[in-house]
């Protein structure tokens, strides 16, 4: 039996994005949804780590965020091709959010212990000399709440504004398990911890011409195949979500004009997404 014209450009739309988020050529598939998680189905950090385009504002706002701190800067820029493969320095992220979250949880933990034997290798000295090493549990936390503050502010801004103070803070609870397995520390269990850790960590940050470059680079990346359009409506959006602090660090003006044409764009991709992810 044909598929109608719904369900071809459904399954359309879902091989395009899995392409952008697996590499295709290297055999990679998606992870497969496992009832043996970290995570049980349709709790909050299943529920917010599923949206894709939330996903992808999210993603973007919390690698600006990072790259305030010196440490997290500087190890990207000594260990990392980034600049020649930021896509798949973004995928390889993705991937690491979607195995601990929705894989088997021997899937999940074999990801973190990947991700903890490469931490040990990624050491070395700022400019000024200081010491820097990607094991520090400071650095880690800052690197955490970054992630968790911006998929869960991206979340309620596009897909569900009226997510519950309790949903919000189990989502945090959830996260900290992936967290503290990394070696973060200290690591917030609520909405209002992770402001708290914030405003403590924000004494570690500092702007320079470096994590400059990397913004831009961040904000004009753009996977192969993705119109130039949707790539800015997602930049935009992320950068709306920054607070003033980081806009003004990061040398980024705020959104003005562009601010409303970008929501409205990225709220349609992230209804259409899940519509063929079947979320909705």
């Amino acid at each position: 039996m044909p598929l109608s014209p719904a369900e071809f450009l459904r399954r359309r739309i879902v091989g395009k994005v899995r392409a952008v988020f697996n590499d295709v050529a290297a055999g990679q598939r998606p992870v497969e949804i496992s009832d043996e998680a970290l995570f049980q189905r349709d709790s909050p950090i299943r529920m917010v780590h599923a949206g894709v385009v939330s996903m992808m504002v999210g993603g973007i706002r919390s690698l600006l965020l990072q790259m305030l701190h010196p440490h997290a800067l500087q190890g990207v820029l000594d260990h990392s091709d980034f600049r020649a493969d930021m896509h798949g320095r973004l995928r390889r992220t993705a991937r690491f959010i979607a195995e601990t979250t929705f894989a088997h949880r021997d899937q999940a933990m074999a990801a973190i212990e990947r991700v903890n034997r490469i931490h040990a290798q990624v050491n070395g000295t700022l400019p000024d000399g200081t010491a820097y090493s990607a094991t520090n549990p400071r650095t880690l936390a800052w690197v955490h709440v970054a992630e968790a503050t911006s998929f869960l502010a991206a979340h309620v801004t596009y897909v569900r504004p009226g997510m519950p103070a309790a949903e919000r803070d189990e989502y945090f609870r959830q996260f900290a398990v992936v967290a503290r397995a990394l070696g973060a520390d200290p690591v917030p269990e609520t909405e209002r911890a992770a402001a708290a850790l914030i405003d403590d960590l924000r004494a570690d940050l500092s702007a320079s011409g470096a994590s400059r470059e990397v913004a831009r680079l961040v904000l004009d990346q753009r996977p192969p195949g993705t119109p130039v359009a949707i790539q800015r409506a997602l930049g935009v959006a992320a950068v709306d979500l920054l607070p003033p602090y980081a806009r003004t660090m990061l040398g980024l003006d705020r959104p003005s004009a562009s601010a409303l044409p970008a929501r409205i764009a990225t709220r349609t991709m992230s209804d259409g997404l899940r519509w063929a992810f079947r979320q909705l």
